[in-house]
Parts: C-alpha cells; structure tokens; sequence
C-alpha cells in the first residue's frame, strides 16, 4: 500500500525542484568526481574514489526517496478543507494552558513543516494531538518536556 502525502501546490513544488536539483547538478557533479578519482590510479587504495562513490549511492537513495513521495503525493485542494474540526492545512488558534499564552499554527504534510514560520507537521507530538479537535475542546500532549494542554480556541484555512 502506497504511502499517500498530502501537500500544498507550494510544497508540491519546491519537492519537484528539489529533485531536479540532484538529477541535474549534484548527480552530474559526482559523476565527475568519481571519474577525476577513476584517473588517479589503483582504486583499491583509492580514498577519493571510494568517498565519491559512497556520496553517489547516498544520492541515489536520496532521488529514489523523492520519486516515491512525489509519485504518491497528492495535492490538497484548501476551498474543500473542513474548518469544523482540525485537520491538515488547518490554522489553529490555540491557548497554552501551561504558559497562558497564545500561539497558531498551520497543521502541513511533514515535508512542509518550518516552525519558524509557524507550520507544524501533522506527524508531531502537537500535530497527531491536536488532529480532529474542534472550537472549545482542550487537548493533552505528550511531549518530550512533559504534558502540554491547548484550548482550541479558532479554526480556519
């Protein structure tokens, strides 16, 4: 069973240059570095030559894993997303009832994640948490620190 991502047609999209970026510099780079290393001489004693060839294989695995995400990805479409309850490509608000503070976020696919600019993965402690709470209800997170309580306080897209 494929693993099916879900992303935003940015998210989408900077996975797609990233893939063109190692299929079309980096892995014509090490191309060439292992072939400068080829010329060197006895590759069985050859540290240059095995560096290289190991960054290609770490490459290769790295191209094999986006071309898998990206064949299952799918793109959310938001005019759809139900504001009712939390769920990916939601923005919360929320009240930390530990610190008495308020804080949003926008739930995204892990691969879109930045929480500096306030989007959380759906696969976090937070994210698995808060998924499928609704306006007033408060949530208990377990968290490497401890137990984190949020009240829901608004949900939009």
């Amino acid at each position: 069973m494929p693993n099916i991502s879900y992303f935003t047609p940015e998210g989408l999209k900077k996975l797609q240059d990233e893939l063109h970026h190692l299929k079309t510099v980096e892995r014509p780079s090490i191309s060439k570095q292992i072939a400068e290393a080829r010329d060197k001489g006895d590759l069985s004693e050859n540290a240059e030559y095995d560096a290289a060839k190991d960054a290609q294989g770490l490459l290769e695995l790295k191209i094999s894993k986006l071309e898998e995400m990206l064949s299952n990805a799918r793109i959310l479409d938001e005019s759809k997303i139900d504001t009712s309850r939390i769920t990916v490509l939601t923005t919360v608000k929320l009240h930390n009832l530990n610190n008495n503070q308020q804080v949003s976020y926008t739930l995204v696919a892990e691969k879109e994640a930045d929480i500096k600019s306030g989007k959380i993965s759906v696969t976090s402690p937070i994210g698995k948490g808060l998924l499928g709470k609704t306006v007033g209800e408060t949530a208990e997170i377990d968290v490497p620190s401890g137990k984190l309580q949020f009240k829901v306080l608004e949900i939009s897209r």
